[in-house]
C-alpha cells in the first residue's frame, strides 16, 4: 500500500469502510476513515453447506468458492465413507487453514461477510439440524425445494460413493435437492449447491 491510496476494509461481519492510507511501512500501515460506516445485509434463507471431507487442496477449493457464492457456513463433514479422517491437531491446523481461506476469498470478491469454517461433525449429530437438505439426484430441483423452516437451509454433501444406508435412514426426514442427472465429486456437489439456490436467496433489507 502507498500513501494516498484508497482501500476499503471490512470486520468479516458486514461492516466495511473506505479510507485513505496516511502512512505505510514495513509491518505496519495507518489509515484515515473518509466514508461513513456501511453494512452489507444478510443473505436469506442462511445457507450452510454440509460437505463430507475430501482429499488433497479440495477442501481449500470448495471453502474459496463457496465463499464467493455467498454461503455463511462450511461444516465439514465426517461420513462413514469418507477416506480422509482428522484427528483433533489436524483438525485445528486445517480449520486456520481453511479459515483463511474464506478470508481472502472474502476479499477478492468484495464480500464483507466471512463465511464460518467449522467442523467436523458426524451425520448423527447433522441429522439432528434444523433445516437439514440432502443432496441426492433424484432430489427436487432448487427452484422447488422447500423455504426451510428456521430461516437456514442446511444441505449435507455426501463423501465419494454417497451416504451409506444407516446415514441415509438418519437423515430420511429431510427433503432431496437434486444437483443434475450425475454423480458430482463432493467439492463439485458443494459449489453447485451454492450456486442452485443463489436465486432463491435475497439480501434482508
Amino acid at each position: 500500500m502507498r500513501e494516498g491510496e484508497t482501500v476499503t476494509a471490512a470486520d468479516g461481519y458486514g461492516r466495511w469502510r473506505v479510507f485513505t492510507v496516511a502512512s505505510s511501512e514495513r509491518g505496519r500501515v495507518e489509515l484515515h476513515a473518509v466514508s461513513a460506516l456501511a453494512h452489507e445485509p444478510p443473505l436469506v434463507p442462511r445457507l450452510t453447506v454440509a460437505c463430507a471431507l475430501t482429499k488433497g487442496e479440495k477442501p481449500e477449493l470448495a471453502v474459496q468458492k463457496l465463499t464467493e457464492l455467498g454461503v455463511d457456513r462450511v461444516l465439514l463433514l465426517q461420513a462413514a465413507r469418507s477416506v480422509v479422517r482428522w484427528d483433533d491437531a489436524k483438525s485445528a491446523a486445517a480449520l486456520d487453514r481453511l479459515q483463511r481461506v474464506a478470508r481472502e476469498a472474502g476479499t477478492q470478491s468484495r464480500r464483507a461477510r466471512v463465511p464460518i469454517v467449522d467442523g467436523p461433525v458426524g451425520v448423527g449429530e447433522l441429522a439432528r439440524v434444523p433445516g437439514l437438505v440432502v443432496a441426492a439426484v433424484d432430489g427436487t430441483s432448487a427452484s422447488e425445494l422447500p423455504a426451510p423452516a428456521g430461516d437456514e437451509w442446511v444441505v449435507a454433501i455426501g463423501p465419494e460413493g454417497g451416504f451409506d444406508a444407516a446415514e441415509l435412514a438418519t437423515m430420511d426426514h429431510a427433503p432431496r435437492l437434486t444437483l443434475g442427472r450425475f454423480v458430482l465429486r463432493a467439492e463439485t456437489a458443494a459449489i453447485a449447491t451454492a450456486a442452485a439456490l443463489s436465486a432463491r436467496r435475497t439480501f434482508r433489507a
